[in-house]
């Protein structure tokens, strides 16, 4: 049987993730992964930034800050979970959108929260969720 201790070590991990040159440097020239001209250039070894899994602690947090804007809740769980570079909240609004779009995937995968589309079909179709939905 798993002890609370090693239940709780997920919590603590924290994962290197690479951030592809295309996402890192969109184009549309077509040569996605070029920095765009006056860009300034990144070497491979420094596309990376150290994320965490979000606690459900955060979630609650992000949910009673964001109420019904998503575009917040997606903006405060990548800045929850950046351990490397820390950002605030305001330079994660700066960050393009695909890049933020990129790292709140990797957030969601590493805090297994992701969901297949075939899971998602499966749940939809649930009789449960399709009672939420009708007394929704």
């Amino acid at each position: 049987m798993l002890s609370a201790e090693e239940l709780l070590a997920g919590s603590e991990l924290t994962f290197q993730i690479e951030i592809p040159a295309k996402v890192l440097h969109p184009s549309l020239a077509g040569e996605s992964g070029k920095p765009a001209e006056g860009a300034q250039q990144t070497a491979p070894a420094q596309n990376y930034v150290r994320l965490r899994p979000l606690t459900l602690r955060d979630l609650q947090t992000i949910a009673r800050a964001a109420k019904e804007n998503d575009t917040l809740v997606a903006t405060l769980m990548v800045q929850q979970a950046l351990v490397e570079p820390q950002l605030s909240v305001v330079q994660v609004t700066a960050l393009h959108a695909g890049l933020v779009q990129y790292l709140l995937e990797q957030v969601n995968r590493i805090s297994g929260i992701a969901t297949t589309e075939d899971e998602l079909t499966t749940a939809i179709a649930a009789p449960l969720a399709k009672a939420s939905f009708i007394l929704a």
